[in-house]
């Protein structure tokens, strides 16, 4: 039932130009932030210098191109993509559900092979570190509860998506209304 209610539900305005590319830059600085993070990820994206990757899923769509220091920038909307991934998932509850089981969300892969390999070692070796960063912000012993107790609540929520499928799955199908 939440399922089909996020697959019809629609925005009932479309956000602003200004608004929508203010959240691209802090995305943008945000994964540069991690990016910095991983040196041999900066280092791997140097060689990508001026190549721009576009990033869609339904309505959304997310270009970005790569600059001589390994890292991120908007691209124009003029750029030409060099590679293109499609989320193919429409339901926000499917990728929501697959990103809490730690599984990648499948994806339709168009362009330059190198670049994408690139990406795909980028999605499997960075990781953002986000008990060392709230650490400087509120101190460790804070940031290492915090972080714990997402990590449980992403657990339980985890586990609880599975014991729904496994319900869902094993639930005998009724072969017609009496």
């Amino acid at each position: 039932m939440l399922e089909s209610f996020f697959q019809d539900f629609k925005l009932p305005f479309t956000p602003p130009d200004w608004a929508v590319e203010e959240t691209q830059r802090r995305i943008v600085l945000l994964l540069n932030h991690v990016l910095m993070q991983e040196p041999q990820a900066t280092e791997r994206l140097a060689r990508q210098n001026g190549r721009s990757m576009l990033v869609q899923w339904q309505a959304f769509s997310f270009k970005v191109m790569f600059t001589p220091a390994g890292l991120l920038d908007l691209a124009g909307s003029s750029a030409t993509p060099d590679l293109v991934l499609t989320l193919t998932e429409t339901s926000p509850v499917a990728l929501a559900q697959s990103w809490v089981a730690g599984d990648k969300p499948a994806v339709r892969i168009e362009g330059d092979v190198q670049l994408a390999a690139d990406v795909n070692w980028l999605s499997d070796h960075v990781r953002w570190d986000v008990e060392a960063d709230l650490a400087r912000i509120v101190g460790d012993v804070p940031a290492h509860l915090l972080v714990d107790g997402v990590r449980k609540l992403a657990a339980a929520l985890s586990q609880f998506v599975a014991r729904g499928r496994s319900a869902a799955n094993s639930a005998p199908q009724s072969e017609g209304a009496p």
